[in-house]
């Protein structure tokens, strides 16, 4: 699923691209910004994969919000104007849409970005180390400055967050880019489990199970988080769990 800001300070710009987006059932549109302050912070705290945005905006700028960001996700530019072309392309942006946004012209670049993204996952596999990992073994994790080399038996969860996964051990929470399908197939099943589409639980840390909406399971933690196994994934892990 890609996640998808949008950043425009023309409610009408935004509506009309959320209907344009909506019948693509891979997108996920998960939030919208008037201007660069409120879309650095949607940034942060959301981090979407792609963000369509506008350029002229009360305040600061698209290209100057972009000078901001200390990782950036995929940019489509979505504007009024044709005379910032270039510069665009210089930041590195997949495209730059006029408005009215042409429908068949916005397909093809998504198609073109997934096809990219879909590449990179393959390569992504091929070239990481496929050997499944113990609960013993110790794993190097990176996010910004900061390191950590943490034994996997420590580890709560990892918790998806588009194309990155958060890993939670101790009191830290590092974000590291990898998909959580990647990761999933190094894990030992028995050890790390995945609880639906966006958890993967180490089992140690479980300490409470009860049944839950349409057939699901609920788990509680050491820690005391509260997270759904869905209904898919609870027949498995009923099935992993019995004797």
């Amino acid at each position: 699923m890609m996640k998808v800001l949008l950043i425009d300070d023309e409610r009408l710009a935004r509506k009309e691209l959320t209907s344009l987006l909506e019948k693509h059932d891979d997108i996920e549109i998960i939030g919208e910004a008037q201007n660069a302050d409120e879309a650095k912070e949607m940034i942060g705290r959301l981090n979407p994969s792609l963000i369509f945005l506008d350029i002229q905006m009360p305040g600061k700028t698209g290209f100057e919000l972009l000078e901001e960001l200390e990782q950036t996700p995929e940019v489509i530019f979505v504007t009024a104007y044709d005379d910032y072309a270039i510069r665009a392309f210089e930041v590195n942006a997949l495209d730059y849409l006029l408005k009215p946004v042409d429908e068949s012209r916005l397909d093809h670049t998504l198609d073109r970005l997934k096809e990219r993204l879909n590449k990179d996952d393959n390569q992504e596999s091929e070239s990481q180390n496929d050997a499944t990992l113990t609960r013993e073994d110790q794993i190097f994790l990176k996010d910004g400055d900061k390191c950590w080399f943490v034994t996997l038996k420590d580890i709560k969860l990892f918790e998806s967050e588009g194309n990155y996964v958060r890993v939670y051990f101790g009191n830290s929470k590092p974000l590291i880019l990898k998909s959580l399908n990647n990761l999933e197939k190094r894990l030992i099943e028995k050890d790390f489990f995945r609880i639906n589409r966006k958890f993967i639980v180490n089992l140690k840390e479980v300490v409470h199970i009860e049944p839950w909406f349409n057939g699901g399971l609920q788990i509680k933690l050491k820690t005391g988080e509260q997270l759904e196994v869905s209904r898919r994934q609870s027949a498995k892990f009923k099935e992993l769990l019995s004797l």
